[in-house]
């Protein structure tokens, strides 16, 4: 019987690559800025992104825990800061939007896991 849920693995996998993404192409592009308008148009891109990306690092370390731990209510925490993360930053959904789903069915697959594993143990 398996003890971790696939979806929650992927999601994870995808929100953690997600976050590295964000924050090598918007730290990276900020400071290789050649002009002055260009160094402060990319601040304040980073700074508009910043709420969205420290979202989904923070639920890709939630993810990891429901992950390594097999606690569904990690699982859950990660899928709604995914939530929150897209809707911090609506220009992003389309990337963000995948990942809340398989976070979020990741989640209820690793509650239906624990039920069965406890039900076993009985």
């Amino acid at each position: 019987m398996k003890k971790r849920s696939i979806m929650l693995i992927m999601a994870t996998i995808l929100s953690t690559a997600y976050a590295i993404y964000l924050f090598t192409y918007f730290v990276g592009g900020t400071a290789s800025a050649g002009d002055t308008a260009e160094a402060i148009g990319g601040a304040i891109a980073t700074a508009l992104v910043a709420p969205h990306a420290i979202m989904f690092l923070i639920g890709a370390i939630f993810g990891w825990l429901g992950v390594f731990l097999k606690k569904s209510w990690a699982a859950l925490v990660a899928a709604i800061l995914y939530s929150v993360g897209s809707l911090l930053f609506l220009a992003y959904i389309m990337f963000g939007a995948p990942i809340l789903i398989l976070g979020f069915i990741g989640y209820a697959n690793q509650k239906k896991i624990n039920k069965k594993l406890l039900e076993a143990k009985e």
